[in-house]
């Protein structure tokens, strides 16, 4: 099994590196909002270019996992109340901006598409540049089940609002079959990898942990709450199965974390996690309005790394440059991995999990084998919903017979003829 496909980024544009220390960013006092800042106009479903949304969802993403740690952080750190307290709140009104951004005329399923996008194209870059070889083959082991996914909710959004996903997606993600999601399923003993040691992990390996662990848990509470919310009882069924999934998807990649840093050191990693990712944000955004949100909220971020690092020195009496080591080289690429992700396809889509360690299909875990036979019993969704389904460009407005011949995908989907009765082996 190879450890690494390429560690050399894609794109040889030069960026400038940006250090955290280099500017103190606007001080928590001056980060200021109104209904009418946070609530703006909204993007333009078809007429934005796809990675915005991208970069909306994966910054809201961000966000939660802020606020999220930020909670729990206060919960047991007395002393450290107050401050979590005034960069939760500004942190609370980012995120409502940019959630904000995304328009009403999208449906739940066309969000979850989006959704599933930036799951393939961030996984795919952050894959690409991840220094460790073990973490790298994590993030490739989990882009192929967020593949399928992809797969599969197009294919319910032609039966169910007769929609091309592609709408969405805009040629930048392929739409076709992966690992399929009914292999997905794990005993909860094979989810956690191990994880970096946060003495000598490169600071890249702790920024993409902590990127891929966000945007995969606000996948999951999407799914979670939307779900619920369809009439359709097939699409409910694929909801709760690929909510299961996400949840496995958190549990595989938090577990990247090492558990030994202390409150204080995951306060300062988080919010300079915050800052690479806007700063990724501000180097490849197209669109000059949204633009200059990422370029507020860098700025913001900034005052709010420079008030965890002051935490840090008081309470813990350490140097923050002992985890922030040095300066951002590049932004994460924030564009279509298109041809990494179908290197990763064709070489890896067999690959299974026996407890931390990624195995030929052969040695999987027979826990989870048994397991997917006990959740299987009496059927699953994924199969059956996208059987015979190949996507092709206007989906309702093509006949079967011309769509057949239009398809791009480059593997057949053997995998989903699954019996009559709905359960795969």
């Amino acid at each position: 099994m190879r450890e690494l496909i390429d560690a050399t980024p894609i794109n040889q544009e030069e960026y400038m590196a940006f250090s955290l220390f280099d500017s103190k960013g606007t001080p928590i006092e001056n980060q200021r909002y109104t209904w009418r800042d946070m609530v703006r106009t909204p993007l333009s479903k078809l007429d934005d270019d796809a990675f915005t949304r991208v970069r909306v969802i994966m910054m809201n993403g961000i966000e939660i996992e802020a606020l999220r740690f930020s909670h729990m952080a206060a919960r047991f750190n007395k002393e450290l109340r107050l401050p979590l307290a005034l960069i939760r709140r500004s942190e609370q009104h980012q995120a409502t901006m940019i959630n904000w951004l995304l328009s009403a005329d999208h449906s739940p399923l066309e969000i979850t598409i989006a959704y599933e996008q930036v799951a393939i194209e961030l996984t795919a870059a952050v894959a690409q540049r991840e220094p460790d070889p073990y973490l790298a083959q994590t993030y490739r082991y989990g882009l192929l089940e967020d593949f399928d996914h992809i797969y599969r909710y197009s294919a319910l959004l032609d039966r169910l609002e007769g929609k091309d996903p592609n709408n969405i997606t805009q040629s930048y993600t392929d739409i076709v079959p992966a690992r399929p999601t009914w292999e997905h399923h794990r005993h909860p003993g094979d989810d956690p990898v191990n994880h970096y040691d946060r003495t000598n992990a490169h600071m890249l390996s702790k920024m993409h942990a902590l990127t891929i662990t966000s945007t995969e848990q606000q996948t999951h509470n999407y799914y979670m709450n939307v779900g619920p919310t369809f009439s359709d009882p097939v699409a409910r069924q694929l909801y709760a199965e690929i909510a299961s999934v996400e949840e496995q998807h958190v549990t595989q990649y938090e577990s990247m974390l090492d558990p030994s840093e202390t409150w204080l050191e995951q306060w300062v990693l988080h919010e300079a996690n915050e800052c690479y990712n806007y700063y990724s944000c501000v180097e490849s955004e197209t669109n000059p309005r949204i633009k200059a949100i990422w370029e507020r909220f860098l700025d913001y971020e900034i005052g709010h790394f420079h008030t965890a690092c002051e935490a840090f020195k008081i309470h813990e009496r350490r140097d923050p440059a002992e985890i922030i080591t040095g300066a951002f080289e590049r932004p994460i690429e924030l564009k279509s991995q298109r041809d990494f992700y179908r290197q990763v396809l064709i070489e890896e889509v067999d690959l299974r999990r026996l407890g931390p360690d990624f195995v030929p299909k052969a040695q999987e875990s027979q826990a989870s084998i048994d397991y997917r036979a006990m959740l299987h019993s009496d059927g699953e969704p994924s199969g059956p919903i996208s059987a015979g389904y190949i996507w092709t460009p206007g989906t309702e407005l093509m006949s079967r017979g011309a769509a057949s011949g239009a398809t791009i995908a480059t593997r057949t989907e053997a995998a989903a003829q699954v019996p009559a009765n709905g359960i795969a082996q």
